[in-house]
């Protein structure tokens, strides 16, 4: 329940202003897929090149935010609904600080990924569909999280006891099946180029 004691504060330094001085806008780059469908090393891969381009980026990684921030939670609808409404508020904040932010989190849910792109201004919520088979997923499986799944040892596990809903309208659609990991990063930043993000061609 939000307080009704609480205030917003408008700072002077805006968004516009941030975006100004990185030189690029700000957006969020929605990686989504089953696991072990690649999202989390794409998004690194695809930080690392725009971060050789002086852009201002963060990676929200779902394990590493089940380390601190979403600690609390686990891994029932309820919880996972709540661990994507504290990311979205998390990034919302993040893209008004004017960086590129990068979650990389399986997300199986439509409705909750409407609920987070309904936080942000029209386009700034891009939707990637990391779009890899389960079962390429279950032999790139390096944890044996799918074998435990399988065997019951995991309830509620994503693609095998528990849906994922794969994206209808994503914005982009990357092959993390087949294609190898340099031709989806070239891909993601073509995309960005074309939705004005940035220059792909600036150097630092």
């Amino acid at each position: 329940m939000q307080s009704s004691n609480t205030l917003w504060h408008h700072a002077s330094v805006t968004r516009e202003r941030r975006e100004e001085q990185n030189g690029h806008r700000s957006v969020v780059l929605w990686f989504t897929g089953l696991s072990g469908s690649g999202k989390s090393t794409l998004a690194h891969a695809v930080e690392e090149q725009l971060h050789q381009r002086r852009c201002r980026t963060m990676v929200l990684d779902g394990d590493n935010v089940r380390h601190g921030l979403c600690g609390d939670l686990g891994f029932s609808d309820d919880d996972r609904r709540e661990n994507l409404r504290r990311i979205g508020e998390m990034a919302k904040l993040f893209v008004e600080a004017g960086v590129i932010t990068l979650t990389a989190f399986i997300s199986p849910f439509r409705a909750e990924r409407r609920r987070v792109r309904g936080l942000m201004p029209h386009g700034d919520f891009l939707e990637i569909f990391c779009d890899t088979p389960l079962a390429i997923c279950e032999q790139r499986d390096v944890k044996g999280l799918y074998a435990k799944a399988r065997a019951g040892e995991i309830p509620e596990f994503t693609g095998i006891s528990s849906p994922y809903e794969a994206p209808q309208n994503p914005e982009l659609i990357v092959d993390t099946g087949s294609s190898s990991l340099e031709h989806c990063v070239e891909q993601i930043l073509d995309f960005m180029q074309q939705r004005g993000v940035f220059d792909v061609t600036a150097r630092p």
